[in-house]
């Protein structure tokens, strides 16, 4: 029993983990300065492969589910996220975005009565804590829009996975369908948007193409399935506590693919970031039958002036 669990937590962890590739991606392959429709192109065709292969649509009182939870955990989520990428200095966004866990806690005892425990409240905040030191460097006057943003964009996702935790999983649905629903409604919804901001869509090469490519599949496709699969096995707490490993991935992928340094403060970070991560996962938690859909704060808007992992965001 604990080697399965064990092995099911080492699996879903590949998705932080692969959304920690995004920001290399980004920067070395994408064009610039186009977060909404790289967004776009990551939610839509990754939801509308995974429809495909699901083969299974909504039904009833779910209709309305699917498409409030992918407002929220996508629709919303990704132009708050890169609004706040662009406006905070430093590593602010990825921090805000951290606490993500806490919110989640607080959420829960409001619309599921659940008590929260010190023992994952002091987990949580020493995880953001650990993040904060790796990606945030000093910063002067802050952008209050930015951080408005960057609060929303935690509320929001904080917001759908406590709503999916309340509403289950509905019968004869997998996480196959579920992240379908979801990233192709937040992929409908972001549309419009990134087009009337950023305009028609840029030309692409086949270097563009490729990172778009791995974006849609591995860091989405493949990843939210993944997600979806271990969040139906594992309990909330143990999920949720996953999360850090997105940021250190990114870190540790500047580290070794750009040459980028690691400072002593940011090797502490990781390991306190780390060490909250295992801890996480010996916290007693919900059912595992529970769905948890904590965002990735290591996936940011990346630019091609701020190549350090403490730049201005490690995106989605």
């Amino acid at each position: 029993m604990a080697t399965s669990r064990l092995a099911i937590t080492a699996v879903t962890a590949l998705a932080p983990v692969s959304w920690g590739t995004t920001y290399y991606v980004t920067t070395e392959f994408l064009p610039p300065d186009r977060p909404l429709f790289t967004g776009l192109m990551r939610a839509l065709p990754a939801g509308l492969l995974l429809l495909a292969l699901a083969r299974v649509l909504p039904r009833g009182a779910w209709w309305g589910r699917a498409a409030v939870l992918g407002a929220l955990n996508i629709g919303a989520f990704f132009p708050l996220l890169f609004l706040a990428a662009y406006r905070l200095p430093g590593g602010l966004a990825a921090v805000v975005g951290s606490v993500g866990p806490l919110f989640v806690v607080g959420l829960s005892t409001l619309l599921l009565s659940q008590r929260p425990t010190a023992r994952a409240l002091v987990t949580g905040a020493v995880a953001a804590f650990g993040v904060g030191l790796v990606v945030l460097k000093a910063v002067g006057a802050l952008d209050a829009l930015g951080v408005l943003a960057a609060l929303a964009s935690t509320a929001s996702m904080s917001t759908g996975t406590v709503l999916a935790k309340k509403w289950g999983r509905p019968e004869g649905a997998g996480p196959t369908a579920l992240a379908g629903w979801q990233l192709t409604v937040g992929g409908v919804l972001i549309a419009p948007v990134a087009f009337l901001v950023e305009g028609a869509p840029p030309a692409l090469d086949a270097r563009a193409a490729g990172g778009y490519l791995y974006l849609a599949l591995a860091g989405t496709a493949v990843a939210y399935w993944l997600w979806f699969r271990g969040i139906g096995r594992l309990t909330a707490t143990q999920v949720t506590f996953l999360v850090p490993l997105s940021p250190l991935t990114a870190a540790v992928v500047g580290w070794a693919a750009l040459g980028q340094s690691l400072t002593p403060v940011q090797l502490a970070g990781m390991a306190l970031a780390l060490g909250a991560t295992v801890a996480g996962q010996l916290l007693p938690g919900g059912s595992s039958g529970g769905t948890v859909q904590t965002f990735s704060f290591g996936e940011r808007n990346a630019r091609k002036d701020s190549m350090d992992v403490t730049g201005p965001a490690l995106r989605r």
